[in-house]
């Protein structure tokens, strides 16, 4: 049996790409533009199709090394070059440096003449002029609408447009072509355009609830995976931004250092370290309760070790926040000075929440913080709905996630809700939530706080009660009695008790301390006075054996003096007798 080799798949060709510039776009599309194939922007009046063609070219020439050429049939070099200013691009000195050229083509119904044909080879030949001026490889046609407007045989519209399309692709140019959108269901004016084009974006400007957002979404992309949700997109002095949602994901590290929260007992209460860097903190309480002051402490605390602190305020100036921080012996002005903290105020209402999730990331982007606080949040669901906001905090969440940041967000609950229940609903998403409440009791209303969970570590389960005093938050020990929990006055009658019941316990103490002093003193007088008598009866006794060893010293010497007086009589009488036998002889 003969054998046959078997077929190898063909080798699958890699599309190449060419980079935007464009913060974000890049990697929605999977690294950018598709080279030498053009690309359709479709959008409606104000969505920014020139700001975002303008934005592919400058980027080209200083950053990739591309030239470009700008073929506008609407607007005015000047008007280019006015408008381009607004997002920070100098065009006349790219334009002086031949690293971009700009051309703007006046076409009117007087100058066409239909002859039964459109000829674009006049447009090709200015086109083809313009690139080999600059070297180009980056080319933009601005709007195709004013090319094609004139024509009113759609048959020779499409042939011209199938036309346009091949030629600029036989070039090898990579091509950004903006179209009119002008009815939600189309794309283009014409609905050709989009059938011709390898990748079309769709740019939007829309308004709800008297709110403006800009989206984009890439609507084809021949050859190349790429991003298919709609994505929030912001054009400021530094030109377009695209947040790219759909690359946040789940893998985020976990670091194990702790950072202080700013107060000595709340770290007490979570293992005595404070929080997880670079973890997701919520602090839900209602109105009143000190989630502004609890968040002072805690930017304070970083500051002092080091840290930047970038703090987002929705409700109150910073001039009021630093005042009013004052109170409680906190001053945050010399952190502001030193540029270790950072303040963003405005009102949510200044643009819509995605706008307002690119603006924050923007200024994390550009600040580089190590704390973040975010006060309150609640204050977004003023300009979208409740899902919309989760949605924003889930990417904002990940986002300062990926960055290691460690983030506090002040949630304001109802006073008439359920306390554990956040207005924004996104208790899920935080390793730590602690709870300021409210506590009424006697007609007294007084502040306490617990950890309701934080992953990770162990932390107390005790409610505690908090005071603002002159020289910050101060934690309390816990009071029990027979209703729960002693607050305010019943907490100082408490205390009041046991201090009497202690002062009471400390005179019975120091009454049977003075007994036993007392008992101590007779103890150690009887014990003085048996040490004389006993000094006394020694002496005594000593003087008497002393007495004893002399007398029996002089009976001795008596003795001795008798033993020596006999023995001298007795030599005395021998020699008598000697003396007399001798006489006698």
């Amino acid at each position: 049996m003969r054998r046959t080799k078997p077929v190898r798949p063909p080798v699958a060709q890699i599309l190449q790409k060419v980079m935007t510039g464009i913060q974000g776009l890049d990697e929605i599309t999977g690294g950018g533009l598709p080279q030498g194939r053009p690309t359709l922007i479709s959008g409606g009046a104000g969505a920014g199709k020139t700001m975002f063609a303008l934005e592919f070219l400058v980027r080209g020439a200083t950053e990739f090394g591309e030239s470009g050429v700008f073929i506008s049939f609407e607007e005015t070099i000047a008007d280019l070059t006015k408008n381009a200013s607004s997002l920070g691009f100098n065009l006349e000195r790219l334009v002086a440096k031949k690293k971009l050229f700009i051309d703007h083509i006046q076409i009117s119904r007087s100058e066409i003449a239909e002859t039964g044909e459109y000829d674009l080879d006049g447009l090709f030949i200015r086109i083809a002029d313009a690139v080999k001026r600059v070297g180009a490889k980056r080319v933009v046609l601005d709007t195709i609408e004013a090319l094609f407007g004139e024509l009113p045989n759609p048959s020779i519209l499409r042939a011209e447009i199938r036309r346009l399309f091949g030629w600029l692709k036989d070039q090898g140019l990579t091509t950004v072509i903006t179209a009119e959108r002008d009815r939600p269901e189309k794309l283009t004016r014409h609905g050709i355009e989009e059938f011709v084009s390898d990748c079309v974006i769709v740019l939007d400007h829309r308004i709800r609830e008297e709110i403006s957002t800009r989206r984009l979404r890439v609507v084809k992309y021949r050859g190349s995976t790429h991003g298919t949700n709609e994505y929030p997109f912001l054009i400021d002095e530094h030109g377009i931004s695209v947040l790219p949602i759909s690359s946040l994901g789940l893998d985020h590290t976990a670091p194990t250092s702790r950072i202080s929260t700013g107060i000595d007992r709340l770290d007490g209460m979570m293992g005595g370290k404070g929080f997880f860097r670079g973890s997701s903190i919520l602090m839900s309480g209602t109105s009143g309760t000190g989630k502004t002051s609890v968040a002072a402490h805690f930017v304070d605390a970083a500051c002092r070790s080091g840290e930047r602190c970038l703090y987002f305020a929705f409700e109150e100036s910073p001039r009021q926040i630093i005042r009013n921080m004052r109170s409680i012996g906190i001053d945050l002005e010399p952190w502001l000075r030193s540029g270790l903290l950072q303040f963003h105020a405005a009102r949510p209402t200044y643009a819509g929440i995605e706008e307002v999730l690119l603006v924050t990331h923007k200024h994390i982007d550009s600040f580089k913080p190590g704390v973040v606080i975010v006060d309150p949040i609640t204050n977004l669901l003023s300009i979208s709905s409740l899902n919309e906001v989760r949605s924003m905090l889930t990417r904002l969440v990940d986002f300062l996630k990926t960055k290691e940041i460690t983030a506090l967000f002040a949630s304001l609950t109802a006073a008439d809700g359920f306390l554990e229940v956040n207005e924004a609903d996104i208790s899920s998403l935080m390793d730590t939530w602690l709870l300021l409440k409210a506590i009424e009791v006697g007609g007294e209303r007084n502040r306490a706080m617990y950890v309701l969970k934080s992953r990770g570590m162990n932390h107390s389960n005790q409610i505690r009660e908090f005071v603002l005093t002159d020289h910050g938050l101060q934690l309390l020990d816990v009071y029990l009695g027979p209703d729960g929990v002693l607050t305010g006055s019943a907490r100082v009658s408490q205390e009041g008790r046991e201090k009497a019941a202690g002062t009471s316990r400390r005179q019975g103490l120091e009454g049977r301390g003075r007994e036993l002093d007392r008992k101590r003193e007779i103890f150690e007088a009887r014990m003085t006075m048996l040490r004389a008598e006993f000094q006394v009866e020694e002496e005594l006794i000593q003087q008497s054996i002393s007495e004893s060893k002399l007398l029996d010293m002089e009976l001795l010497q008596d003795r001795g003096q008798m033993v020596r007086s006999r023995d001298a009589d007795k030599s005395a009488f021998k020699k008598r007798a000697q003396i007399s036998k001798a006489k006698a002889r």
